[in-house]
């Protein structure tokens, strides 16, 4: 396609823009795509313990990859960080894990851009198989990830 990143391209930073619903891969601070995005069923405020349905909320890291996720493919976010664990514990709560940028669950890649109708994640933020491929393709384990309000 005539819209995607050429070969060779990386990316050293993706910001995640909540309220816009927004996911934009930069290099050097400068922005190279964006992408639309589906987040977790409850997606105001950050994520405060599993099973809440909020998208996270700071900055993370990618720190590995699923290529053989439920959903397409996976990159794997740093969350919990230690404040995220600390809170939990305090609040005697599991902090959750397991947040991804990630494509559609297996078997349901046609339905392409319609996920997009509303959030549907378990706190994950969801792009197209297309999309996850691309993002895949440009971004290092390593790179770093802000999730804003």
């Amino acid at each position: 396609r005539s819209d995607s990143l050429p070969r060779g391209t990386v990316a050293d930073l993706i910001v995640v823009d909540k309220s816009d619903r927004t996911l934009t891969l930069l290099k050097r601070s400068k922005p190279l795509k964006t992408y639309r995005v589906a987040l977790g069923a409850n997606p105001v405020g950050h994520k405060q313990e599993e099973g809440d349905s909020r998208t996270p909320e700071g900055a993370y890291r990618i720190d590995f990859r699923k290529p053989d996720s439920r959903y397409h493919r996976a990159l794997h976010i740093s969350y919990p960080n230690p404040i995220d664990r600390q809170n939990a514990r305090r609040r005697g709560v599991s902090p959750g894990d397991d947040i991804m940028i990630h494509g559609l669950p297996n078997g349901m890649g046609a339905l392409g851009r319609l996920h997009l109708a509303r959030d549907w994640t378990q706190g994950c933020i969801a792009v197209t198989n297309e999309e996850i491929e691309e993002i895949w393709r440009v971004v290092p384990d390593g790179a770093e990830v802000r999730l804003q309000p």
